[in-house]
């Protein structure tokens, strides 16, 4: 069979069972392009995997990446009959992926100028408007949401009367209730409203965030905003070896800080974990821990801790 065709198929019958499959789909159509076209899946030979592999040459995570993704489908193709081996190396072989690049984690006082700095970023904005952002960035960072997840809310999933989200099919197609905070609460019933007076294209399905004109938030639009606002605000990427800060980093930070105020109301933070894990949508406390770096504030509470304990003043 031809590549293309198998990998189309494949990702159709990924996809008709429940997985989004995106990204992995997206490497499966990199990988055909690096081919000519038509070529059959038994063609291809372990130099193509390879050189597809390799990329440019840098050793990254997405390697890995893309031979899990090339990995399944040919399991697939060899199953169906439309390929008789897989022209990848032994997974015994591959190179170990380099560490994961610790997550951006805003200090409060960037959180202050970041806030500080929106009416001035969007003040000619024509389309999407500074209050609109706003509130983008109050549920990012007061709710843990993921960004995809703050720009489908509907209007009907947010309800500031019972400080309660409804986040629908969320990563791994789930769906969740996050309870919200009231401060955070009174700014979403305030957008309401003033949503409430722009165009409802699709009723109480319409998005809760939206342009002027009632048109959804797009992501790219989004993400290019917040960094003007960054540079508004004088934010850029640290050198500790950090990843460049995004909006997606207002979510670590809303993680980080949460465990920080644990730690300095004196509470069983182990037991609490598992509730924050499920807050921000984890399937498990794997997931979270990948929120936690330690900053050194964090740290410097979490040693505090162990001080009183090793001091026989309490704690965990």
């Amino acid at each position: 069979m031809i590549l293309s065709q198998a990998i189309a198929e494949y990702v159709a019958w990924r996809q008709s069972h429940g997985a989004r499959f995106v990204t992995s789909a997206h490497l499966l159509q990199q990988f055909c392009k690096s081919l000519p076209e038509a070529t059959p899946c038994d063609t291809v030979t372990q130099s193509d995997a390879l050189r597809f592999l390799r990329g440019d040459g840098r050793l990254t995570r997405t390697r890995k990446n893309r031979y899990g993704a090339l990995a399944g489908f040919y399991r697939y193709a060899i199953s169906r009959g439309h390929a008789t081996r897989s022209p990848l190396p032994p997974a015994a072989s591959e190179p170990k992926p380099p560490p994961s690049v610790p997550p951006y984690v805003y200090s409060r006082r960037e959180l202050q100028r970041l806030f500080a700095a929106v009416d001035q970023c969007f003040r000619s904005a024509v389309r999407l408007d500074g209050d609109t952002f706003r509130v983008l960035l109050l549920l990012l960072y007061g709710a843990g949401l993921r960004r995809g997840e703050a720009l489908r809310l509907a209007m009907r999933d947010v309800d500031p009367a019972e400080a309660l989200l409804v986040v629908r099919d969320a990563k791994f197609f789930k769906s969740r209730l996050v309870p919200i905070a009231p401060q955070l609460a009174a700014a979403l019933e305030r957008y309401a409203r003033q949503r409430s007076e722009r165009p409802l294209p699709k009723g109480n399905d319409s998005t809760f965030l939206a342009n002027r004109d009632g048109s959804p938030v797009n992501p790219r639009t989004a993400a290019n905003a917040f960094s003007r606002l960054l540079a508004a605000a004088g934010i850029c990427r640290r050198g500790d070896g950090t990843c460049a800060p995004c909006l997606h980093s207002l979510r670590h930070a809303a993680a980080v800080h949460r465990v920080t105020a644990w730690y300095r109301e004196g509470a069983d933070v182990q037991r609490l974990l598992p509730a924050l894990s499920t807050w921000l949508g984890h399937a498990s406390l794997e997931g979270t821990q990948v929120y936690l770096s330690m900053t050194p504030e964090l740290l410097q509470e979490a040693s505090a801790r162990f001080d009183r304990y090793v001091n026989g003043e309490g704690g965990e």
